[in-house]
């Protein structure tokens, strides 16, 4: 059911008041309906017993078995009515209480609905006005009164043949209702999504660090109202963010500063392995640094997207880690362009390099472009990684080797963040374990960012 319930305000709105028009509609029918039968029934009952009373004020006693026409009541010797024509039992017993309460003796009623065709006995019989009107309702109500001893009692009304102009009436007063008030509520639900959409999109496009002027403040006051809380929400947010980056950034300087300072003083030491290990621990708190700096920053990069020969910059990458001696290959690849960030996606795919080589021993690094995207697979020849442990990678500070060796340690920021540069251009890193055995670690891209 939820599937065809529309999504849009405005839709819900209309949709509610179309069922609360024709649930009311409908109640009307009912009324209107029930107001007709009584009244027909009255228009019917109350003149047949008239008649009745009539004709036994002008015949007391008299027994006349024979056919014959008293006015608008013919008294005849049998039931005209044969057993099982379609008759109209309402009638029959509020006629039989009616004529009780008259004190009429009364026996048995029967009565029957038939079509009416004019022709000209008809006109002969009732005379042209009546057989006009006979003929207007298109049917004809039978009544026949049994008065023990004396005979029946026989009398016709007009009666409509069908209740299929009240149905066509009601429709049209619903098309109506529907015309003078789902228009105005159409215009009124509008009148109050337009703004809360223009709200969603400038919601979906804030991107801190972005030039953006305020949204509007349109519509109702409620929304008027929502709209000027998100534009204080978002400079409150941009300057939390503003005073995020200058406390990151003194935070980098003041901890550079001591690094810096260490590094120069364990030139001192004259034990070349303990002056390496401190060397090594010193640029691994940079790197460290580095990345979480990085991390923090990402959702406000100082760097502008440029059109980049991603496979230029992919060799590039590659290239840096053959200079240094790495088991590190790159697959040639067909020229790709793409708006992208080049310092943080090559910082994204060297990070994933770098963890092909030190926990998969190698790695070969192909580009696959694509109608739609494009991907960037680092496969290394190392044991892979537990199905189930294949998201928790991703954490920040999450790394599978627990050991503190210098040669694989870190602080299991890479990963984390490759997925944030990824992902802020669009794309997505994902891990597959091989059949065969080892990792593949792909970036995929967009061809077009919408």
């Amino acid at each position: 059911m939820s599937r065809f319930w529309p999504r849009s305000l405005s839709s819900q709105l209309a949709v509610l008041v179309a069922i609360a028009l024709f649930v009311a509609q409908a109640i009307n029918f009912a009324m209107l309906y029930q107001g007709r039968q009584q009244i027909l029934l009255q228009q019917i009952v109350g003149p047949a017993v008239t008649r009745i009373i009539d004709m036994n004020e002008q015949r007391p006693g008299m027994s006349l078995p024979d056919d014959i026409r008293r006015g608008r009541v013919r008294i005849v010797a049998a039931n005209p009515i044969p057993p099982g024509r379609h008759g109209r039992p309402d009638i029959e017993a509020a006629l039989r209480l009616a004529l009780i309460d008259a004190g009429v003796p009364v026996g048995r009623i029967a009565s029957h609905v038939r079509p009416f065709r004019p022709s000209g006995h008809h006109i002969e019989r009732y005379g042209r006005r009546r057989a006009e009107r006979y003929t207007r309702f298109g049917a004809e109500l039978i009544i026949a009164v049994e008065q023990p001893g004396r005979g029946w009692l026989v009398m016709s009304s007009p009666w409509p043949r069908s209740d299929w102009p009240l149905l066509w009436q009601l429709i049209a007063q619903t098309l109506i209702l529907y015309a003078v008030v789902l228009l105005p509520v159409l215009w009124g639900a509008r009148r109050i999504s337009q703004p809360l959409q223009s709200l969603t999109n400038a919601t979906r496009r804030f991107k801190p660090g972005e030039a953006q002027s305020p949204l509007a403040e349109q519509g109702p006051q409620d929304v008027r109202s929502v709209i000027a809380a998100f534009n204080a929400l978002r400079l409150r947010v941009t300057a939390m963010l503003d005073e995020k980056d200058r406390m990151l950034g003194a935070i980098g300087h003041d901890l550079r500063t001591p690094l810096a300072a260490l590094r120069v003083r364990i030139e001192s030491v004259e034990d070349d392995d303990d002056r390496a290990r401190m060397a090594d621990t010193i640029d691994e708190m940079n790197r460290t640094l580095d990345d979480i700096l990085s991390l923090a920053r990402l959702g406000r990069p100082s760097e502008a997207r440029t059109e980049v020969d991603l496979t230029a910059l992919v060799d590039a990458v590659v290239e840096d880690f053959i200079a240094i001696g790495s088991p590190v290959s790159f697959v040639e690849a067909d020229r790709v362009t793409l708006p992208l960030r080049p310092s943080l996606m090559r910082r994204a795919i060297r990070n994933l390099i770098e963890n092909a080589v030190k926990y998969g021993v190698s790695a070969e690094v192909r580009v696959v472009p694509g109608k739609d995207q494009v991907a960037i697979t680092v496969a290394d020849q190392g044991p892979g990684i537990p199905v189930e442990k294949l998201e928790d990678v991703f954490d920040a500070f999450t790394r599978l080797e627990t050991s503190r060796n210098r040669d694989t340690g870190g602080a299991g920021l890479g990963l984390a963040l490759a997925r944030a540069i990824v992902r802020e251009a669009g794309g997505e890193v994902t891990l597959t374990n091989r059949p065969g055995g080892g990792l593949d670690a792909t970036i995929t891209l967009p061809r077009q960012r919408g």
